[in-house]
């Protein structure tokens, strides 16, 4: 594993961990969004080749708690570390992933006619939507697509048994090529 640092859309500098192609990171939930009684930290993951953006929000409960909550994102790679763009569009996964929504289409076209993404980010959003939707969540009565993967990826289960990214030294795991943006894109 590797150690680097990612940009939350929130301005948060997180401390995460690169497995393969894909990053995990903590983030703190901004106190206008925590709800009582819950954990007030997320725990996200990169799909550094994918534009994807995985979390488990801390805030979801009742029936909603245990989704997925499924970003499309731009992935910049600075000389400080990884800074992630939210493209607006997104999808929502229940535990057993046998279903799911897709969210914000409206905000995307919103920012597309605003000029707040350009033509190829939408595009790419699009693209990169309809790819996630075809590797982890067509089903095999729907015909195949490419390849299909397991969802989450099994890097994400992996990822998922790390303690706290924002505990202390103690609790890190072995590091390869330690600082701000040593991870290959």
């Amino acid at each position: 594993m590797t150690e680097v640092q990612v940009l939350h859309r929130t301005g948060q500098w997180c401390r995460g961990w690169r497995l393969g192609d894909v990053v995990a990171y903590d983030v703190r939930i901004l106190p206008q969004y925590q709800v009582a009684g819950r954990p007030t930290v997320d725990r996200s993951y990169l799909l550094l080749g994918e534009g994807v953006q995985l979390t488990k929000p801390a805030v979801f409960e009742g029936a909603m708690e245990g989704w997925w909550y499924v970003d499309l994102v731009e992935i910049e790679h600075s000389d400080a570390g990884l800074v992630v763009h939210d493209l607006y569009a997104d999808l929502l996964i229940p535990p057993a992933a046998n279903r799911y929504q897709v969210l914000d289409l409206d905000e995307l076209a919103e920012a597309l006619q605003a000029g707040a993404i350009t033509p190829a980010q939408c595009a790419t959003v699009l693209t990169n939507t309809q790819r996630f939707i075809n590797r982890y969540l067509r089903g095999e009565e729907e015909g195949p697509v490419g390849p299909a993967q397991k969802f989450p990826p099994g890097e994400v289960s992996a990822l998922e048994q790390l303690p706290s990214l924002l505990e202390s030294d103690a609790s890190r795991p072995p590091v390869q090529n330690r600082g701000p943006g040593s991870g290959t894109p």
